[in-house]
């Protein structure tokens, strides 16, 4: 696929396989989340905010702007992929978040499911903690994990069984500036 000047520019020249959800796609959907999000939860009570770091940084940013109601936000930081394209299967934790959950409407935020690993981890240990609720939102799930905690119950995009890249997900820490998901 040919890819603009400004995209070859942000790759290093590399060539993407394909574009799988452009850039205002992308946006549409995640207002329309933040909409439901906004919905969904008595406006007197607290919700947080939590973003699994580093890809749903971009996504999380745009769907709290989308959240018509009071929340806080807060982050922690999970690694199970290293330098592959494929979850290593061992999570580390670390970075937690700082915020108490007890008592408080959770919503994790995810870039991508795939493997379930991360969240599998995560699930128990946030629900330990004793909040209100919890609940998980993902940009994108691949519908592949077997055996997951938890469903989400907010799902932005079903995603191919592809390496996807751009909107906050990476490859080596290379491509989160993309504007749009791609395959690489």
């Amino acid at each position: 696929m040919p890819s603009s000047p400004d995209t070859l520019a942000r790759m290093g020249g590399r060539e993407l396989k394909r574009i799988v959800y452009s850039q205002e796609e992308i946006a549409r959907r995640v207002s329309e989340m933040g909409r439901e999000i906004a919905e969904a939860y008595p406006k007197d009570e607290g919700l947080l905010v939590l973003g699994l770091l580093k890809g749903s940084f971009i996504f999380l940013a745009d769907l709290v702007r989308e959240i018509t109601r009071p929340l806080h936000v807060d982050f922690l930081v999970a690694s199970s992929y290293g330098s592959g394209m494929v979850s290593s299967g061992n999570v580390r934790l670390l970075y937690d978040p700082e915020a108490s959950l007890e008592d408080r409407h959770v919503i994790l935020v995810e870039d991508i499911i795939d493997s379930g690993t991360t969240l599998n981890r995560l699930v128990p240990l946030l629900e330990g903690r004793r909040p209100r609720s919890l609940e998980l939102c993902t940009l994108l799930h691949k519908h592949i994990a077997r055996g997951l905690a938890r469903e989400p119950r907010w799902v932005g995009f079903d995603a191919p069984e592809e390496f996807l890249i751009g909107y906050g997900l990476d490859f080596s820490e290379d491509y989160r500036n993309l504007p749009f998901i791609a395959s690489l």
